[in-house]
């Protein structure tokens, strides 16, 4: 694996932006405009995510950032359920909940994964060099 230098290189990172992107175009439209308590939580969970990575990125050993995945993972979970919320306030389709679901799930897995990797990494405690 190369070394990243940057959290902006991090294929978690670009997907949990761009999940954020596509909820944010969700929440601009129709009945979903107007529900501003649920608008505003689908929202920041979304953003929670990707910044939670890069927060936890520019952190010193894998242990701090394993933390801030951990969070990650969480509010990808909260985004998912918000999105079920949003079906059954009649903002978005049956068919938008499935893909916005299995794109959150992917996301999950793959947040999950980069955790076991560091978590299995030999420097898990040492700090990390920074860029």
């Amino acid at each position: 694996m190369a070394t990243i230098t940057r959290f902006e290189d991090l294929e978690v990172w670009k997907l949990a932006g761009e999940q954020a992107k596509e909820i944010y175009l969700l929440t601009q439209q129709g009945s979903f405009s107007k529900d501003f308590e649920l608008k505003n939580q689908i929202n920041a969970s979304a953003g929670s995510a990707m910044d939670n990575i890069a927060e936890g990125f520019e952190r010193f050993t894998n242990k701090e950032f394993s933390q801030f995945l951990v969070i990650s993972k969480g509010s990808n979970g909260e985004v998912r359920s918000q999105l079920y919320r949003a079906r059954d306030r009649n903002h978005i389709t049956e068919d938008i909940l499935k893909i916005r679901l299995e794109f959150s799930i992917m996301l999950g897995n793959k947040i999950k994964s980069f955790l076991d990797y560091l978590g299995s990494s030999k420097y898990k405690n040492k700090p990390r060099k920074k860029g």
